[in-house]
């Protein structure tokens, strides 16, 4: 046997016995995905996905005959133990019987809690919801975790009329040969609830998870399809207390997700709910508790969800679908300049058929990036969990 061979064998056997373990590549490209569980039959939509403490991940969405229109809507969950193939059979994790339970996110705060939050949906309309959340201590056993604290999260934001009047004013100079009758009747009904306590109070729901800041500010993204604008949700104190930050006023703008710069900055970067069909931009300097002009990312949108994480290098990663028509083309694209440009970019999904939607992602302790996303074909609906890492979107499709 070669020296070097001989040498090599030795060094992983010490390695070994000294209870090392040798790190893969982290330059080779490395990707695996599955479904969460089989295609189904019944509507099933808009994940969140955290890890736990133990490694083991956690899903969650919701599940019904439709969406706000169908009052068997419940959200659901499933696990997957670290070390093991698959998933676990989907468990019940909230459900408010006779009302439709929808959009849903997960965090682990800062003391390690879960913390789950959705949407329950009063009178079969986007604009009649109110945000719900469940804290659980207890989530890494078989089934669903065992909830200790459920409450809403209400809201009396500032009267945001008057400014709101004004960005529409401007807005519509813009964009009014591209309004179809139907986005022309849905503002003018906008037009009539700014003024009205009871439409900036309520109809608020999450979609996007939040984003704990250095100094343990919560923020919690939330988007009113009321006015198609979004806000967020703040605390201070752990959760046990929420206020409403300035909305971010772009009338297209919803579903923000949360990324902070090193200098403080926090760009949030949202869906576009408009005829601009870009991702729509808008930023903070003081904590997410003001935020200035929403603009236009260069980034394309077909009126669907994103999500994005900054990595553990500083870079960030967005997940979106990179159309300006339909949801069969689910992009993974990365920024190493916080965003200011979008260097690579590789492909989850790409298919003439079939919808890959609403992705909800994280960075993993290991490093390792897993999306979750809803997973629409002939033949039913799942979820879908994409495991991977930077060089496998850097190597490009």
């Amino acid at each position: 046997m070669p020296k070097s061979l001989i040498a090599s064998t030795l060094a992983c056997c010490f390695a070994v016995l000294a209870g090392t373990v040798i790190a893969a590549d982290p330059t080779a490209p490395e990707y695996a995905a599955e479904l969460v569980f089989p295609l189904h039959a019944e509507h099933n939509h808009a994940p969140g996905i955290v890890e736990c403490p133990n490694g083991d991940l956690l899903v969650s969405w919701y599940r019904g005959s439709g969406e706000r229109s169908a009052d068997d809507v419940a959200v659901y969950g499933s696990r997957h133990r670290t070390g093991t193939d698959g998933w676990s059979d989907a468990f019940l994790m909230a459900d408010t019987p006779g009302f439709p339970d929808c959009n849903t996110c997960m965090m682990i705060g800062p003391d390690e809690r879960l913390w789950l939050f959705w949407p329950t949906i009063l009178a079969n309309t986007w604009e009649s919801c109110l945000t719900n959340f469940k804290v659980a201590s207890n989530y890494t056993a078989p089934g669903s975790p065992q909830w200790e604290d459920h409450g809403l999260i209400l809201l009396k934001p500032d009267d945001f009329e008057s400014d709101a009047i004004k960005v529409l004013a401007d807005l519509l100079e813009k964009v009014e040969p591209l309004l179809s009758d139907n986005n022309r009747a849905a503002i003018e009904e906008g037009r009539k609830r700014l003024g009205q306590k009871l439409y900036q109070r309520l109809g608020w729901q999450p979609r996007c998870k939040p984003t704990v800041l250095p100094s343990g500010r919560i923020l919690l993204p939330l988007y009113t399809d009321t006015f198609s604008i979004s806000i967020m949700a703040i605390s201070d104190d752990g959760g046990k207390s929420w206020f409403a930050s300035k909305p971010l006023v772009g009338f297209g703008n919803i579903q923000p997700s949360v990324l902070r710069r090193d200098d403080g900055t926090l760009v949030a970067y949202m869906r576009e709910n408009g005829p601009l069909d870009r991702i729509r931009v808008c930023e903070s300097q003081d904590d997410g508790f003001t935020w200035g002009p929403v603009g236009v990312s260069e980034l394309p949108n077909p009126g669907a969800g994103v999500d994005g994480v900054r990595l553990a290098n500083g870079h960030w990663l967005m997940v979106y679908n990179d159309t300006t028509t339909g949801r069969n083309s689910l992009a993974v694209s990365i920024s190493n300049d916080e965003g200011k440009t979008w260097k690579w970019t590789r492909h989850l999904e790409k298919h003439d058929a079939g919808q890959y939607h609403y992705p909800a992602v994280i960075q993993g302790n290991n490093g390792q990036i897993h999306a979750i996303y809803s997973y629409f074909v002939t033949g039913g609906k799942s979820m879908k969990h994409a495991a991977f890492n930077e060089a496998w979107v850097q190597a490009g499709d």
